[in-house]
């Protein structure tokens, strides 16, 4: 049976005390490829790039980034702005999106590939369908950000979840959801965790864990477990010292110096 991220944390695979969960995307970009363009449309070239930082920093999961994959394929796609755009109603242009069979395809084989050549059990990270909405809504909203609300995020979960459905077939441990706002972009409501119920009604149902990651620290559906987040600040400096928590959650910046951040991780007992 397929391992999950609650079992993760029950039991870190790496033999610390506490699992730790890492974004190591743009860490990676910086120094493994020289800051050169992510190859997001070669699933084997971006998974041995992955497995090259998994390799150097150690996580107890693979942190598959495709909030960022879907970012960079509606960058300069006037294909797909044009088809988000058609109708101006609340969730539109995500639904579109999520249902673009193109984009979808690649995300699936990207995610395909990389489960089938990470050792560490594969986690998909994606944004909360709140997050989703609002990054998405200029294309076809009428309404503005700031009156979207708890309905529209369940509404739209709806489209999150017939999207996760395409993955079934993948060993998955778990699905975190970022409610985190975009550097820059729009900030809406926050919801809670159990406002996604169809998300979680496909997570559960495949028996992958669902987690909620919020600025301050991470949620688990179901279990009385909270992911203490690590400052950025623990990677560029000596004296910040490691939060409190069942587990630990960082994002490690791109201006890390290497050697530091190597001398950082051998502290993470």
């Amino acid at each position: 049976m397929t391992t999950t991220l609650t079992a993760v944390i029950a039991q870190p695979p790496s033999g610390r005390s506490r699992a730790v969960v890492l974004d190591v995307h743009d860490y990676a970009q910086s120094v493994i490829l020289q800051g050169r363009d992510v190859p997001w449309h070669e699933p084997m070239a971006y998974s041995n790039f992955f497995a090259q930082a998994q390799g150097l920093l150690t996580p107890d999961v693979a942190l598959l980034s495709l909030d960022r994959f879907y970012a960079h394929a509606l960058s300069g796609n006037t294909r797909l702005h044009a088809a988000m755009s058609t109708k101006t109603r609340t969730g539109y242009a995500l639904r579109t999106l999520l249902g673009d069979a193109e984009t979808t395809m690649q995300a699936v084989e990207l995610a395909t590939i990389f489960a089938k050549t990470q050792r560490e059990p594969v986690v998909l990270h994606i944004p909360s369908p709140m997050q989703w909405l609002a990054r998405t809504h200029h294309y076809s909203g009428s309404a503005e950000i700031g009156e979207l609300d708890a309905d529209d995020a369940e509404n739209v979960s709806m489209y999150v979840a017939d999207w996760l459905r395409g993955f079934a077939s993948l060993p998955l441990a778990g699905v975190l959801l970022d409610d985190r706002a975009a550097v820059g972009g729009p900030i809406p409501a926050t919801v809670e965790l159990g406002t996604y119920s169809p998300v979680a009604n496909v997570t559960d149902h495949y028996r992958w864990s669902l987690g909620l990651r919020r600025a301050d620290h991470v949620e688990l559906r179901g279990v009385d477990l909270v992911g203490a987040v690590i400052s950025p600040d623990f990677w560029l400096e000596e004296a910040v010292k490691l939060p409190s928590g069942d587990f630990l959650v960082s994002e490690i910046p791109r201006t890390a110096v290497p050697e530091h951040v190597l001398t950082r991780i051998s502290t993470l007992s």
